[in-house]
């Protein structure tokens, strides 16, 4: 699996990151997990897309991005994600 530090090269670098996402949780946050992956814990239920936004928006805080710098490129109805993280 992919590391969960972005690390960019240059301006048009991207890094793509596994993603565990839980929802309905208690707390809201990111973990990173050994493997490289990461556990993010969403307060939104899975329904009409809103735990997806939250989840690009926990993801773009943790790796200090703008929201339009995260892209949901896999799992779009799963709870194993792929995003992309552009600079």
């Amino acid at each position: 699996m992919p590391p969960a530090v972005c690390i960019f090269m240059d301006e048009k670098a991207s890094k793509t990151v596994r993603v565990r996402v839980v929802t309905r949780s208690a707390r809201r946050g990111v973990e990173e997990l050994p493997d490289g992956s990461l556990r993010v814990r969403l307060n939104s239920p899975p329904a009409e897309g809103r735990a997806n936004r939250e989840l690009i928006e926990a993801v773009a805080g943790h790796f200090g991005v703008s929201r339009s710098s995260v892209k949901l490129v896999g799992g779009l109805k799963s709870r194993d994600k792929l995003l992309e993280i552009y600079r």
